[in-house]
């Protein structure tokens, strides 16, 4: 690539373009303090050298980078401190899925939240796709899913004799029990990912806690326009929490205010970390082979889906931290009594309250899906203390809710309803928000009291 080129290339824009991965926010400095230029990613290629496949960026300055594998699904990651990827939000898609059905005009939808169970076709040489972002704060990902199993033989910044840095992984073909060792290995040295968590409440107003779903490296579906559900959702969660603080009656904390991944149970911690007295999930589904499907959802957790399409989201939506590079194992409570049980029961119950107020509200503004409340055993709303749902704004694979989940006007309306549904619920639990606030705090030290219980039995 000639020099000029990469140097525009990896110039700082005065602003991104529509459909580039954006990335977090830097925090704000004062006038006299050092900056640090971003290193810039640009260009990925991908090229098959008989049983090698060599990736690469173009990249601004050297960082170091450390490359493993994952098993189920088989992926490689490539992790690195942050870097900003200035990439096409196509690149590193699988292809679309085969329909049944017969195919519409122009471009498919692709669902790349369900990208780690799907039958691989690969890109080139190993590599079925590929995707990149923001992990963690001041960490990077680039996670390639595999065709087939591989190892990894190097991955390096390398320089060329004009200058030119590159970011270099070479993947070989290997057979499944090295390929098995390697995982393994790479998963006992990994180390935990970590993600901030919100302050403990300092008022006495009952906190929401609002999640984008998705983020980061995990782009979630993409609309056929070339939408992201990460981006979409991350509008609508400012949105209501702007609206909401802007009552004075709650203080709102959101699971992420930028382009980042949280894993699932870090989304579940910062709500408890939080006191929140309820935590409201937001996502936006897609349905590839159902474009007609349309209308918004409300889910709630249970141990048994309420029918098969709440499961198959459920699933979907559960494989998040594999889609970003995590093991995706699901931690389980240890804590069984009866104490415990009747706190989950009860914060259930506040979650089917809250539920069935949001669909009355969400319904007198815009559409509902022919079957708005739904159950199914999602890992983001299994908090035993905090109530919890799970909001699909709608399908983006349905060309009206891909036009209205983009829309400024559709999205004020839409947070507003929800906002009025919030207010009613705390209002009908009594006397105003601070009862359900009192409730939820009651909630809490049922738990903590299981929790400390069983730990007493467990050391005697």
């Amino acid at each position: 690539m000639p020099l000029v080129a990469l140097a525009c290339a990896l110039s700082p824009p005065m602003a991104m373009a529509a459909g580039r991965v954006r990335l977090a926010q830097a925090p704000t400095v004062s006038a006299d303090a050092p900056t640090t230029a971003p290193i810039i990613a640009a260009n990925p290629r991908l090229d098959s050298l008989g049983d090698l496949t060599r990736m690469s960026f173009d990249i601004s300055d050297a960082t170091p980078l450390r490359a493993f594998a994952l098993a189920d699904p088989d992926r490689v990651v490539v992790e690195m401190p942050e870097v900003e990827f200035r990439v096409d939000a196509n690149a590193g898609r699988a292809p679309a899925p085969t329909s049944n059905r017969a195919p519409g005009r122009g471009r498919k939808p692709v669902d790349r939240s369900a990208v780690a169970s799907a039958p691989r076709a690969p890109l080139a040489g190993v590599v079925a796709s590929y995707r990149m972002g923001l992990f963690a704060p001041g960490k990077s990902r680039i996670v390639i899913d595999l065709a087939e199993p591989a190892r990894v033989v190097r991955a390096a910044i390398e320089t060329d004799a004009s200058g030119a840095r590159r970011l270099v992984v070479e993947m070989a073909r290997a057979d499944r029990p090295t390929f098995l060792a390697e995982a393994r290995k790479a998963q006992a040295t990994a180390p935990p990912p970590s993600s901030p968590l919100a302050p403990a409440p300092t008022t006495g107003k009952p906190v929401i806690v609002i999640d984008a779903g998705h983020g980061g490296v995990d782009d979630g579906a993409h609309a056929a326009s070339g939408a992201m559900e990460k981006d979409i959702v991350l509008e609508f969660a400012r949105n209501l929490s702007e609206r909401l603080e802007k009552t004075g009656r709650y203080r709102t904390v959101l699971t992420r205010g930028t382009d980042v991944f949280i894993p699932l149970g870090d989304r579940v911690k910062i709500a408890r970390e939080a006191g929140a007295a309820l935590f409201v999930s937001v996502h936006a589904d897609m349905l590839v082979d159902e474009p007609q499907v349309s209308g918004a959802t409300i889910y709630t957790v249970s141990d048994k889906a309420s029918d098969a399409q709440a499961a198959r989201f459920a699933d979907k939506e559960n494989q998040s931290d594999a889609i970003a590079g995590l093991d995706g194992a699901e931690g389980h409570d240890d804590v069984a009594d009866i104490l415990y049980d009747l706190t989950r029961r009860e914060t259930r119950s506040y979650s089917h309250v809250f539920a069935r107020t949001l669909v009355d509200y969400f319904g007198e503004v815009a559409k509902l899906n022919k079957n708005a409340r739904r159950s199914a055993g999602f890992r983001v709303l299994k908090a035993p203390d905090v109530p919890s749902v799970l909001l699909e704004l709608g399908y983006l694979s349905s060309d009206l809710d891909s036009r209205n989940l983009v829309s400024g006007d559709w999205r004020d309306r839409v947070s507003m309803a929800v906002a009025t549904a919030i207010d009613a619920f705390f209002k009908n639990r009594g006397d105003g928000a601070g009862k359900l606030e009192d409730a939820a705090l009651g909630l809490k030290a049922s738990f903590n009291a299981s929790a400390r219980g069983d730990s007493d039995q467990a050391d005697h």
